[in-house]
């Protein structure tokens, strides 16, 4: 096989892989395929946590010996560890597989590569880091979760090119277009989890559920953050309180909310995660540490935009998501996309690495991981108590 088909081979595990979307936490998506001849005979992809392995579906799915010059194509490692479905490593080599092309290694410093080094002791050719860039994008929370031990806190925005989130009066529906809007309920139905802050809550009262055609209505966790209880009232309460996923919803509070309304959401049916804080603002550095004991591998910070600063000046977000709109306000009183932070000189901001960017209709998305400098410097008169 060629360079070239090795590759176009690959794709077609990605396109597989992506399949199962959303659904494998906390396990990672994996798509194979198997060749031979260069003609795909055999194909499959891991669909849930707890379900057989990519490579075991295309074993099983041949229903025959593979032929002896059989390749198989595979996004990620083969596991080398017995597991509940068995090591694929052995089902491989029973299988009398000769060539195994894979994507990305193993991110668990645990098994990385050891699953290469079985293959290649029993006599299979090994080709590693075909479309390596893509097959670990793909499993981008798990791949912070497995090396991190903790969840993959991640920011989406949306502003105009030059940063305004909303005008003068308030206005922001919508600065993106409908596609970029679609691309956001696909990240949320990849997240196990979303966050928002009270003011977006009180103000768009949002479903934060993932909406996407020929699919059916998926809620993640939805996080609201409310360190005052101000989006509870006797007079009404928000769509994520009463719906009909209600369960799904956790206020994130401190111990300066009311204990009345704190008990009236938990008669509900909402969860309350309540942290100590000397300001009344949810600590997002505890709020990690509440999520990876609950076994929440990624978090999605939706807004607004004060959350988000927060977060940011607490070196707390891990991934950004930016959606840029070919609109201009140029207005200096229009909302700011982003503030709290005293950045005096270039070497003090914020930067993205490994960015990877999109197009979606006549808007742009570039999203990466966050690096921040050596020192921040915040401007703690920007931020509310809440």
């Amino acid at each position: 096989m060629s360079a070239a088909d090795d590759e176009k081979f690959m794709r077609r595990a990605l396109e597989l892989a992506r399949q199962a979307w959303g659904g494998t936490d906390p396990n990672p998506m994996v798509g194979a395929v198997l060749v031979e001849d260069g003609r795909i005979v055999s194909e499959g992809y891991h669909e849930r946590d707890g379900g057989p392995h990519a490579e075991r579906i295309v074993l099983a799915t041949l229903a025959r010996n593979p032929g002896p010059r059989a390749t198989l194509y595979v996004t990620l490692e083969p596991c080398s560890t017995e597991g509940r479905t068995g090591a694929c490593t052995n089902a491989l080599i029973a299988a009398g597989i000769r060539r195994v092309v894979a994507g990305a290694a193993d991110p668990n410093p645990a098994h990385g590569g050891r699953g290469f080094e079985i293959l290649r002791r029993a006599g299979v050719e090994v080709v590693e880091g075909v479309l390596e860039a893509e097959c670990s994008d793909l499993n981008l929370i798990f791949n912070h979760w497995i090396t991190r031990g903790a969840p993959l806190l991640a920011g989406k925005l949306a502003s105009t090119l030059d940063g305004r989130i909303a005008t003068r009066t308030g206005e922001s529906q919508w600065i993106t277009g409908a596609e970029a809007r679609a691309d956001v309920h696909r990240w949320r139905r990849l997240f196990p989890a979303i966050a928002v802050g009270a003011g977006t809550v009180m103000k768009d009262n949002p479903r934060l559920t993932a909406r996407l055609e020929g699919r059916p209505e998926f809620c993640p966790i939805r996080f609201v953050f409310d360190g005052r209880l101000q989006t509870v009232s006797d007079r009404g309460m928000p769509g994520v309180y009463t719906d009909e996923f209600l369960a799904r919803t956790i206020v994130v509070t401190t111990q300066h909310a009311g204990l009345g309304y704190v008990r009236k959401l938990r008669e509900k049916g909402t969860g309350v995660w309540i942290f100590e804080s000397p300001s009344g603002r949810v600590p997002f550095g505890q709020f990690r540490e509440r999520c990876a004991t609950e076994g929440i591998t990624g978090v999605l910070f939706e807004g607004g935009a004060e959350v988000l600063s927060r977060a940011l000046a607490e070196r707390q977000i891990d991934y950004l998501f930016m959606y840029h709109a070919p609109v201009i306000l140029a207005d200096e009183r229009s909302k700011p996309v982003l503030s709290g932070l005293r950045t005096e000189k270039l070497a003090q901001a914020i930067r993205l690495a490994g960015t990877r960017r999109q197009t979606l209709g006549d808007d742009a998305l570039v999203r990466g991981t966050v690096v921040y400098p050596e020192k921040v410097t915040v401007d703690e008169t920007l931020f509310s108590l809440g």
